[in-house]
């Protein structure tokens, strides 16, 4: 598959009301500052005007996981905790589990946490499902605890682990889902040099060069550089890869009273893309409801189809440490995103088309049946500025003791979404030609180049939060959390029409969103001990009716969604604190859900849903030689409550918008889970193995199930006599199991077929 960097697109059509007020942003940290400074002042019991010297230096460090499946802490919180102090389920993927398992793409490595599904989205969008709800990509994911906005393909090359916090987040994060959140933690300068270099072979011309270089450049300064080079002519299901990545950052004042660091971020993707396969039908007349028989790898798409993106992200970031037990910590994020997608869903031509033409399905299928190649694109720029402050400090207080988080954050996003004229505006629209079953990769293309693009709308979103939780030990035993956040929401959109005739005036449209709401979180936690801790919450969250970056006449006036979600669990540590189980019980609801009213072209909040399950955690090590990790999700309640009424005919159909009342919610299986284990057999020679399994589980929609799947995996590890030097192979997928990763109602993206990749790894 070919890509062509030499598009040019139109310049975005702004206007004045969109440019950020830069002297209210740069206020907001030292506004932080002096919150944080008055707990300070608050918490101090004997007054003084000067502080003692604060040098922590590697104690300040978070364990970089890359010798432990374990974790013990998170920043996921705002501020960093341990586990055992969350009153909410967290699951963290280190980065050895990244390393062991070979998971080169933050999906992949969302793939071994339980309880996430993946829906194949019209645009290509990754719109992931955690206990049954959605995690927009543009809304759920976060880097170091900001917002990372985008749509763009992650890599998990400069990650040092990433955290998955269930349940409700608003509290901590503002907008957000009901199913979590996820945090990508990036690796940081350390004060030690050291390097790592990984070169990887594997099927389907697989390649991929990894380089980390940690530089110690003083007593308390470090710089520290990731880079990346990734290409492949197939991912196992169907795309091609090309992208390449670099990330530095530079620290110093490490673990001192006032530590920086500044950072940069590049990753380019110039890759191919499965938009997806249709379902076929088992006999003429029945609903599509079967995976076509066909290997994973097989394209059917042109050769001129792509999935180019870049994301460019400078950051900056302050840390002031009032003592051992108080900081205050802000940044500064810019970041630029661009994406240009040149697909098409693949569909069976029409009955016309096929051989003694008849509809295909399963009893006619074979070599020639003919598949429909449609036009489609996605372009669109994203620029950002985010700036946020966070405080956490412990102290006493009215006889007990407090564990303070609170901060201001604000950010504004800006998006630019583009379309092609279509022939009557004066535009050329390709034809895709048809292909047929039989002739996989046929080397067809059109001319994606000779489309010419205008503005088709534009999203500014500008918003500000304010948050502050306490954690108070009432007793050696209890602990008490609760917290409040408060988020203020301005969404301005503009749609941009251009008349089926050229030339012609051009018709803007404009809506704003403004929304205000608070979120509340509330937790108690037992520790009768250091092994033990058990814990009881309840938490909301909201989503604005603008997180698609899309306003218009049905939606505008909508207000948000809020959910809540109930949990008990327990987080337990082995007696030699070498192996944790983390075990929950949930319950989330939706309270009133978007849908699409039939009888009025509006969208009205008269849903609701609600899961109720248990899912359970084990990492760590069973003995010197033994490490396991598993995550596993099991929810047997999953139920559709209220509906957007049927038509008023009074007969609901698939095609229907939404869900019907009893339904059980789609891409929400019952059980799901990941698990992974290595033996250290001799003190050369390391094995690993592991499962990955999601039961049954429907396209939205639909009124068919796509089966349940296992698929198995294997790693072996030899360290040679130069004992910086390891050679590494894994297996993926040993049986070559066909399934369905990311479903869409008329059609799904298979999971990569049998896939064989080596990694040799070099430490000096």
């Amino acid at each position: 598959m070919s890509h062509r960097k030499s598009r040019q697109r139109p310049t975005p059509i702004r206007s004045a009301s969109s440019t950020p007020s830069t002297a209210s942003t740069a206020l907001l940290p030292l506004g932080a500052m002096l919150l944080a400074g008055s707990m300070s002042a608050m918490a101090q019991t004997t007054p003084s005007n000067t502080l003692p010297t604060v040098t922590v230096r590697e104690q300040a460090e978070v364990p970089e996981g890359k010798d432990a499946l374990r974790a013990t802490e998170t920043g996921i919180g705002k501020g960093r905790q341990q586990l055992r102090d969350i009153p909410q389920s967290v699951t963290v993927v280190t980065e050895k589990l990244i390393d062991d398992r070979n998971l080169d793409t933050v999906k992949e490595a969302l793939k071994n946490t339980a309880g996430i599904s993946f829906l194949a989205a019209e645009g290509g969008e990754e719109d992931i499902r955690l206990r049954g709800f959605s995690l927009q990509a543009t809304g759920d994911l976060f880097i170091d605890g900001m917002r990372d906005p985008a749509f763009y393909e992650r890599d998990t090359f400069n990650l040092d682990r990433m955290e998955v916090l269930r349940g409700s987040a608003s509290m901590l994060f503002g907008r957000g889902s009901t199913g979590g959140a996820v945090n990508q933690v990036s690796k940081v300068p350390r004060l030690i040099t050291e390097h790592q270099v990984d070169l990887t072979l594997g099927s389907h011309a697989y390649r991929r060069v990894q380089g980390d270089f940690n530089i110690q450049t003083g007593e308390s300064s470090a710089l520290r550089l990731n880079a990346m080079v990734t290409k492949a002519n197939n991912n196992g299901s169907g795309a091609s890869l090309d992208k390449n990545g670099v990330a530095a950052a530079y620290r110093w004042g490490i673990g001192e009273r006032n530590e920086f660091q500044a950072s940069i971020y590049n990753l380019d993707n110039n890759n191919g893309i499965n938009y997806g396969i249709p379902f076929i039908a088992p006999r003429a007349g029945a609903p599509a409801s079967e995976l076509l028989p066909l290997d994973p790898k097989n394209y059917y798409g042109l050769a001129s189809d792509y999935n180019d993106g870049s994301a460019t992200i400078a950051g900056f970031s302050h840390i002031h440490r009032f003592d051992r037990e108080s900081e205050i910590k802000t940044q500064v994020r810019v970041g630029q995103f661009k994406r240009d997608q040149r697909s098409g869903a693949i569909r069976f031509a029409a009955a016309g088309f096929q051989p003694g033409g008849v509809a295909a399905n399963l009893t006619n299928f074979g070599p020639s049946t003919v598949l429909q190649r449609n036009l489609h694109l996605k372009i669109q720029d994203m620029d950002m500025v985010q700036v946020q402050s966070d405080y956490n400090g412990k102290f006493e207080a009215l006889g007990f003791k407090h564990e303070i988080l609170a901060g201001v954050d604000a950010s504004r996003e800006e998006k630019t979404v583009y379309a092609a004229l279509n022939a009557a505006q004066g535009g050329v629209v390709p034809t895709k030609p048809r292909t047929t079953i039989g002739t996989p990769s046929d080397g067809a293309s059109v001319n994606e180049a000779s489309r010419v693009l205008r503005v088709n709308n534009q999203y500014v979103s500008t918003g500000w939060g304010t948050y502050v939780q306490d954690m108070v030990q009432l007793t050696p035993t209890w602990k008490l959390v609760g917290g409040l956040r408060y988020d203020n929401l301005t969404g301005d959109y503009d749609a941009f029409a251009i008349p089926n005739a050229a030339p012609g005036p051009v018709t803007t449209t404009s809506y704003r969103m403004k929304v205000s709401e608070v979120s509340q979180r509330l937790g108690a936690l037992w520790q009768p001990n250091a092994l033990q801790s058990f814990h009881a919450s309840a938490g909301t969250s909201f989503n604005t009716s603008g997180d698609a970056y899309s306003l218009g006449d049905s939606n505008v006036n909508t207000p948000p969604e809020k959910s809540i979600n109930l949990e008990i669990g327990a987080k337990l540590d082995s007696a030699d604190k070498r192996f944790t189980t983390r075990l929950a019980v949930f319950r989330s609801t939706k309270l009133n859900e978007r849908n699409t009213d039939p009888d009025l072209p509006v969208v009205t909040l008269s849903g609701k849903r609600h899961v109720a399950g248990f899912e359970a955690d084990i990492s760590g090590r069973l003995s010197p030689i033994w490490e396991v990790y598993g995550s596993y999700m099991w929810i047997p309640v999953a139920h559709v409550d209220k509906a957007a009424p049927c038509p008023p005919s009074g007969a609901c159909t698939q095609n229907t918008p939404g869900e019907r009342v009893g339904d059980r919610p789609s891409l929400t299986p019952e059980h799901s889970g990941t698990v992974w284990s290595t033996w250290q057999l001799t003190p050369k020679f390391r094995f690993g193995a592991g499962l990955n399994f999601r039961g049954k589980q429907k396209p939205t929609r639909s009124e068919f199930h796509v089966p349940s799947y296992v698929t198995a995996d294997l790693m072996a590890e030899y360290r040679f006599d130069f004992e910086n030097l390891i050679l590494k192979a894994n297996l993926t997928n040993v049986a070559n199991k066909l399934y369905a990763d990311q479903l869409y109602p008329g059609h799904y993206i298979p999971g990569a077929g049998r896939t064989l990749q080596v990694t040799a790894s070099l430490k000096f």
